[in-house]
């Protein structure tokens, strides 16, 4: 979606909504339609010049003219241009909140709830749902797997959509009926002001570790963007954060106004001690104050228990009884694609999740390992193309499982073996191991070497159904080369359809 079609039929005007604006050939901008790309501006619209770190949209605004643009949103005055100019600090910024504008403003209509951190933001937002509707709120989603606005559900393209789709959604749940939202907002989507004009009731950050820094550069970048989430905060909103996560936490000093804590081992508003874990999932006393109640979740996992109470703790703001808190993370059995079970009638546990950082991929290991009497095999690799310091992360993490089965996750443009070596490289001389750059034989390698008490964890893709090779996009659903594999019988390499060993420019192996 490029071009906005707003809920104000009339439009808006851009002195009153960007203040300390200039304008440069009238003395203000009338706007019924906006967009950032040249090709779709059609008739009447405001095209939007954003810079990035590849394009810069300055250099693309006669081409919107042409295709009919009659006004352009700049960061600095445009010589010999045709049409009047909206001078702004940050055109993305000012561009996120005109999208908001033309549709409504529609996050004040709504009590939302905004979670950003390194892992469990897909996990609280769905927590976070579950709670609100079980409590009978028709509720809305946006994040890594999926854009929901109460009615119609899309799969999702970004963790955090751009800013003209994003309030598109928030508008769609006005107009169906939806009164609260939890939105994921990620690390890129806050440094590029996406959110920038969604406000929201809560601003929930779980934990800040390690990623992206080939995007960041450094981790006081990407803690700094993590930051921008409480800009987004209503008067009133409260900043949720981890007491257990030193990264977390330490954006208290940074929280605009009430802030509500939550952990397991540390002292915390909500608290959790943890009674049972097994492979049938976890039962905990949920605690806020004096209020104290027994909760049992299908989800497995310390950081899961983490993740119910940073969304007890933001439903909590919104005015969720602690009984009807507990019934709404009992309601929700899975999450796709995090500690996933997959039973095809096997004899040990197989689970599918979307741990991609050292931090998360250590945290799932543990996870296994606490309903596991025997060995956790782990299969894991890292993505091309991608932040390669965490690669060595990555194989000191794995190297938890009592044996680690590193392989390709995304190779994209690299090598699979060039990657694979750098995982390596950060794991102890000591550890078992297992190579195999084909992702679907090292799957297959995991399975037919597991026994009745062990338990494989096949990490990193998650609900993800694709391999990107090179420039291609190719199907492939571990929860799928799974099934396949295991109904095959795991007789050996020859009783099922052979993998290729993958390069940078080769088709991964199906399993047929």
């Amino acid at each position: 979606m490029s071009l906005i079609h707003p809920r104000i039929p009339l439009g808006i005007t851009l002195r009153r909504i960007l203040s300390g604006a200039s304008f440069v050939g009238c003395a203000d901008i009338r706007v019924q339609h906006a967009t950032n790309n040249s090709l779709d501006c059609g008739s009447q619209a405001l095209f939007a010049a954003l810079r990035g770190r590849e394009f810069d949209g300055h250099h693309f605004i006669r081409d919107a003219i042409q295709h009919g643009a009659t006004s352009v949103l700049v960061e600095y005055p445009q010589s010999d241009v045709p049409v009047p100019q909206c001078v702004v600090r940050n055109s993305r910024q000012a561009f996120a909140r005109i999208c908001s504008a033309l549709n409504g403003d529609p996050s004040r209509e709504l009590s939302t709830v905004g979670v950003t951190g390194t892992n469990g933001k897909t996990t609280t937002t769905w927590l976070v749902r579950s709670i609100l509707q079980t409590a009978g709120i028709q509720t809305g989603l946006l994040g890594t797997i999926e854009y929901n606005d109460g009615f119609r559900v899309e799969p999702s393209t970004l963790t955090t959509p751009d800013s003209m789709m994003l309030t598109d959604w928030l508008s769609s749940m006005v107009s169906h009926g939806t009164t609260h939202a939890a939105i994921e907002m990620s690390s890129h989507a806050l440094d590029q002001f996406r959110c920038a004009g969604i406000l929201i009731d809560a601003a929930v950050i779980t934990n800040i570790t390690h990623d992206h820094l080939d995007y960041h550069l450094d981790y006081d970048a990407y803690r700094a963007s993590k930051l921008r989430i409480f800009e987004n905060l209503k008067p009133g909103g409260v900043a949720v954060l981890n007491a257990d996560d030193p990264g977390s936490i330490s954006c208290l000093a940074h929280a605009p106004g009430q802030v509500i804590t939550f952990g397991i081992h540390n002292s915390a508003d909500v608290s959790a001690t943890i009674l049972q874990q097994s492979s049938q999932g976890t039962t905990f006393v949920l605690t806020a104050g004096v209020e104290r109640i027994e909760v049992r979740t299908s989800m497995i996992g310390e950081h899961n228990v983490s993740n119910c109470l940073a969304a007890a703790a933001a439903t909590l703001h919104a005015g969720i009884a602690l009984p009807d808190i507990a019934a709404g993370i009992e309601a929700l059995t899975d999450v796709p694609g995090r500690l996933e079970r997959v039973d095809c009638g096997q004899p040990f546990n197989i689970f599918v999740d979307y741990a991609h950082t050292d931090d998360a991929l250590q945290r799932a290991i543990a996870a296994a390992k606490t309903l596991t009497t025997g060995r956790v095999f782990c299969v894991f690799g890292a993505g091309g193309d991608r932040d390669r310091s965490k690669r060595p992360l990555l194989g000191c993490a794995g190297a938890s499982a009592d044996v680690a089965v590193v392989t390709s996750d995304n190779p994209r443009s690299e090598s699979p073996t060039q990657i694979i070596d750098e995982i390596v490289a950060g794991m102890p001389i000591t550890a078992q191991s297992h190579i195999e750059a084909d992702r679907a034989e090292a799957i297959r390698w995991a399975l037919s070497q597991a026994g009745p008490q062990d338990t494989v964890l096949v990490a990193g893709k998650g609900h993800e159904s694709e391999q990107i090779i090179g420039s291609q996009r190719l199907h492939f659903d571990d929860r799928e080369v799974i099934g396949r594999l295991v109904t095959a019988g795991l007789k050996g390499p020859h009783d099922i359809p052979a993998t290729n060993l993958i390069g940078p420019h080769k088709n991964v192996g199906q399993i047929a």
